[in-house]
């Protein structure tokens, strides 16, 4: 059973398929492709309604539901990378793609420990070379997501992520949130059936910048002893590294106003919170993956922090929109805050 994990909700539940024991493997498959942040700009305007008739019918062909979520959001930045250069330059001037260097990547389970509460905390550790860096859970609009397939694990109910604090990034006029060098993402594991050992494996599809941008697949799969209650060190900073509720980072208050637009709705956002630092920007997440979500632009005035984004539905039209459901991330020099919801 494949399951695409929803890091808006970051939660899955995980069909049972049995139990059997399962050594650490990794396998990387490189899907190469010669990318440049710049070009994202295009697909953000055929997002909101405003595409070709060529458009139009390309992504009807990669809009079939059999498509995974991943690979049709890989397709449709490679089309509109297409449809651009196509607009810009001629057939000799196209480029063939670079090889990816050796050793850019390496992923590693790391096994953890079994909590008092049963679930049992692991982590991935993703090491880069220098000057690399990977995406956090929303990149923004020139980043690739991670994505994660829980391909044949055993006694698996749930998955949860704890995302360490992401830096963010500017890069030819782009603004990505990423981690650089290394990170070790923490993953709590609920299992089905307390007090056995727990198989998971599954499948990474994340991307990797320095120069370029290169889509990688990642394949692991590790066996988590219950037996094991020694917590890793590695995923425990990981831990302590985590953006802070709002509860504990003095957040007052967050209310949302909203005005329908052509296309979908705009969003403000008023967080009375003390700064997070310089440089302090406000990520919006929607529990719907399909709605997209414009870079919102933020200031500050004192104790409040204000942030404007729009979302457009897949209709391409105003829609209902569930405040409790919206996620907010203030990211600044000093520290990140996680907020859940807003008010009216």
């Amino acid at each position: 059973m494949i399951t695409n994990i929803n890091h808006a909700s970051l939660e899955t539940r995980i069909p049972h398929s049995g139990h059997c024991n399962q050594q650490f493997s990794t396998k990387i498959n490189i899907f190469r492709r010669h990318f440049h942040n710049s070009k994202m700009g295009y697909w953000r305007q055929m997002r909101k309604g405003k595409k070709s008739n060529l458009a139009n019918n390309l992504l009807k062909v990669i809009s079939h539901p059999g498509q995974s979520t991943y690979i049709s959001g890989m397709i449709k930045q490679f089309l509109s990378f297409c449809l651009l250069v196509l607009a810009t330059v001629s057939a000799s001037q196209a480029q063939s793609s670079p090889a990816i260097p050796d050793g850019v990547i390496k992923l590693t389970v790391l096994p953890g420990w079994r909590t008092p509460g049963g679930s049992h905390m692991a982590g991935l550790r993703i090491q880069l070379k220098p000057g690399w860096k990977t995406y956090w859970r929303a990149p923004g609009d020139a980043g690739i997501p991670p994505r994660f397939d829980w391909r044949g694990s055993k006694n698996i109910a749930r998955v949860k992520f704890h995302w360490p604090r992401p830096s963010v990034d500017y890069s030819t006029g782009m603004r990505t949130i990423v981690y650089k060098n290394q990170v070790v993402i923490p993953i709590e594991f609920s299992p089905r059936h307390k007090g056995k050992s727990l198989n998971v494996k599954g499948r990474v599809d994340l991307g990797v910048c320095k120069d370029i941008c290169i889509p990688v697949s990642l394949d692991f799969s590790s066996t988590l002893p219950a037996s094991a209650t020694k917590p890793d060190p590695a995923i425990r900073n990981a831990l302590k590294s985590r953006p802070i509720l709002a509860r504990n980072a003095g957040v007052k208050s967050v209310s949302c106003s909203i005005e329908p637009i052509s296309d979908g709705l705009r969003l403000t956002a008023t967080i009375k919170m003390p700064s997070t630092g310089k440089g302090e920007i406000v990520v919006v997440e929607m529990s719907d993956q399909n709605i997209w979500v414009a870079e919102a632009s933020s200031k500050r005035s004192g104790q409040t922090l204000t942030a404007t984004t729009e979302l457009v539905s897949p209709s391409n039209a105003p829609f209902m929109l569930e405040r409790s459901k919206i996620r907010f991330t203030v990211i600044g020099s000093k520290s990140a805050v996680d907020i859940q919801g807003c008010t009216g």
